[in-house]
């Protein structure tokens, strides 16, 4: 076993937060923690830099072996969330629903309905 100036290294270290961060944040974080990031949806993570994880594997927390490999992606897959459409789609509702106000029901009517 190793030692760093910081003490003993353990076996295993627990995997760090990656979403939400940007590639190059998300590659510093795990190469803190002795762990390598790969991204099976970038050919060219090396290069990325900006975009942000969207998705890793192992979850967060999770007990690895040091120098293990952390999956991420930039991508959501299909039917996993994201944007959803965004421009308007035809027809339009019907009229009515909120927009129409129902008038008040007779007195008669409301005494006849209650048990």
């Amino acid at each position: 076993m190793r030692r760093t100036p910081k003490g003993p290294e353990t076996p295993d270290v627990r995997v760090p937060r990656l979403v939400g961060l940007m590639a190059v944040d998300a590659r510093e974080s795990a190469r803190a923690r002795g762990l390598f990031v790969d991204a099976p949806d970038r050919p060219d993570f090396a290069l990325v830099v900006v975009d942000y994880v969207v998705r890793q594997y192992p979850q967060p927390g999770a007990e690895v072996p040091r120098d293990s490999v952390v999956h991420v992606w930039f991508d959501f897959g299909e039917g996993e969330g994201g944007g959803g459409v965004r421009e308007p789609r035809g027809p339009a509702p019907p009229a009515g629903g909120l927009r129409r106000e129902l008038e008040e029901p007779p007195a008669a009517a409301v005494l006849l309905s209650s048990p």
